[in-house]
This record gives structure tokens, C-alpha cells and sequence, in this order.
């Protein structure tokens, strides 16, 4: 039987969740501060708990009644998405996501490292033994490369086919890099050093065969936006490798949820990136544009995308009237 010093300790929680909840369906989930949102879903789960232990009392009937209608609608508030605004998609691409890659930096350092780390040991490899680049990229490819072509020709022929397959191609790799972290970091790891390992190995054995100018002005203008893009997914899924490994002071299903929230937020915002990166390798990377001009634009992007990352937006400025 409950007692009633047990509904006196848990009435206050309830009553905190269904004001929660009016304040979410009056204004939304906007008008929640984060640490309100952590109490939320905080307050939820502890209903539901709650709720498990009223049902054992048939005694309970009416409190058992109440909480029903209030996990209802707290579950229709937590679970239902908000149709979004074109202001909020701005506003996420504008400030969102810079804000969130420079809170995140370090993930996205240490993926960019993994990734340039795997590149040297294939650059090393392939030199060392020119035989590893064919274990490594198959016959077809090497032939092409001693022969002096491109293998991007067929691009240029189907141009919006091209962009669309190279956008999910490498969305699929940003996505697949992200979540691999529930995998404790592992398969994270293992994307960004074997993609990094793959550049590394085709840049020697174009190199090795004179083709290094007609590969790097291929790769410039796009790989400018593509590779920190697949270092920012790789960074996600380190975020969430973090979560799973050191859940700190949370509970560990805590610890990754909260994780996995930063994680996705840093995922979402690739997908702008290599939707442009997509248009950028169909129809200008592989066109017969001059290197120097091609090296030119891959500059003069990198250094936009780095603002774009870096600079922080002016908070506006207020004064109080003088009395």
C-alpha cells in the first residue's frame, strides 16, 4: 500500500512536469531553457516509474488516473516534432551549428588527425612498396592512373546524376562516421583512418606517376568543404563515443543521450556542406578549368567556411534609458 508520505514527496514532481508541459504547449519547447529540457525528460521517466508503482495499489485508482492523462500529454509534448520555421532552420544553420562545432572542436581535431594520420601511412606505404596501392584501390584504378587519365571524366557527362550520387555517397559516410561512436569509438576510428589511409594512397601513386597537379586540383575545390565536413561527423561520433566511455556523473543512458543530442546537432549541419561540396565536384571539379583558377576558388571557399565556422554573431548591444 502507498503511504502517504511517499504521494507527499512525489506531488510536488508531478505538479513541476505538468507545468512544464502548459509552458511547452502554450509557447513550445523554445520557451524552455536547456536545463529545463533536461528536467523534462528528467521529470518524464520519473513519472512513468511512478506511475509503475501507483498500479500496484488498488487503493491509488485516482492517482493512477492522473498520472495516465499527465504522461499523455507529456509524451505528446516530449515525442511530437515541431514543424519547423524557416527562421529556425536559419538560425540553426547561422549561429547552431558554428556555435556547436566550436564547442566541439576538439572531437573534430582529433578526427582531422586520425584522418591526416591514416593518409601519411598510405602516402608511406604506396612509396615504399608501389604494389600496396593496387591491394589497396584494385587493378582497374592503377591502370587508369599509369595511363595518365582522370577517372572523373564520366562526371562531366552526367552532371545532375553525378552531383545527386555524390551527395548520398558521401552523406552515407558522414552518417555511417557519426554513428559508429555507439561502437565505443571503434568503428568511428576505423572510417576516418581507412578514408584517410585511401587518399593517402592514391595521392602517392598519382604522385609517383606525375599526376599530382590533375588529382589535388580535382580534390581542391570541393575537398575544401567535403573533408571538414567528414572531420566535423567524425568529431559527432567521438562526442558520442564519449558518452558511451565516460559517462561521468550521469547515468550512462543519460550520459549518451545527452551526447547523442550534441552529436546529431553536429551531424545535422554537414548536410548544407555536402549538398554544396556535391554541386562543386559534378560541376567544377572535374571540368577542364585551369588548375591555378581551380586553387583559387578552393581558397578563396576555405577561407569563407572558416569565417562562417569561427566568427562569433554580435550580441546586440543594450542601454539602459537614464532616469
Amino acid at each position: 500500500m502507498i503511504s502517504t508520505h511517499w504521494l507527499q514527496q512525489r506531488t510536488p514532481y508531478w505538479t513541476r512536469l505538468d507545468a512544464l508541459v502548459d509552458r511547452v504547449q502554450r509557447s513550445g519547447l523554445r520557451a524552455l531553457t536547456p536545463d529545463e529540457l533536461r528536467e523534462l525528460g528528467q521529470l518524464y521517466r520519473q513519472a512513468a516509474s511512478d506511475l509503475a508503482t501507483v498500479r500496484e495499489d488498488p487503493g491509488s485508482q485516482r492517482f493512477e488516473v492522473y498520472l495516465n492523462r499527465l504522461l499523455a500529454r507529456a509524451h505528446n509534448t516530449i515525442y511530437s516534432a515541431e514543424r519547423p520555421s524557416a527562421s529556425a532552420v536559419l538560425g540553426f544553420i547561422g549561429r547552431t551549428f558554428p556555435a556547436a562545432v566550436r564547442a566541439h572542436a576538439r572531437p573534430c581535431l582529433v578526427a582531422a588527425a586520425l584522418f591526416w594520420g591514416g593518409a601519411i601511412v598510405g602516402a608511406l606505404l604506396t612509396a615504399s612498396d608501389p604494389d600496396f596501392s593496387g591491394k589497396v584501390l584494385g587493378p582497374e584504378m592503377i591502370e587508369t592512373i599509369r595511363r595518365h587519365e582522370m577517372w572523373t571524366h564520366s562526371i562531366v557527362a552526367i552532371k545532375p546524376y553525378a552531383s545527386s550520387a555524390i551527395m548520398t555517397n558521401n552523406m552515407g559516410v558522414a552518417f555511417t562516421t557519426f554513428a559508429l561512436g555507439i561502437t565505443a569509438g571503434l568503428g568511428t576510428l576505423y572510417m576516418l583512418v581507412f578514408n584517410g589511409l585511401l587518399i593517402g594512397v592514391i595521392g602517392m601513386a598519382c604522385g609517383l606517376e606525375g599526376m599530382s597537379l590533375q588529382l589535388w586540383s580535382f580534390v581542391a575545390p570541393h575537398g575544401v568543404l567535403e573533408l571538414p565536413a567528414i572531420f566535423i561527423a567524425g568529431g559527432a561520433g567521438l562526442r558520442l563515443a564519449q558518452g558511451v566511455l565516460f559517462p561521468g556523473t550521469w547515468p550512462r543512458r543519460d550520459a549518451i543521450t545527452r551526447a547523442g543530442r550534441e552529436a546529431v546537432t553536429l551531424v545535422l549541419g554537414c548536410i548544407p556542406i555536402l549538398i554544396v561540396a556535391g554541386v562543386i565536384e559534378a560541376f567544377v571539379s572535374p571540368t577542364e578549368l585551369a588548375a591555378p583558377l581551380k586553387f583559387t576558388m578552393a581558397a578563396a571557399t576555405a577561407a569563407l567556411f572558416a569565417v562562417y565556422l569561427l566568427r562569433r554573431p554580435v550580441e546586440p548591444v543594450t542601454s539602459d534609458s537614464a532616469v
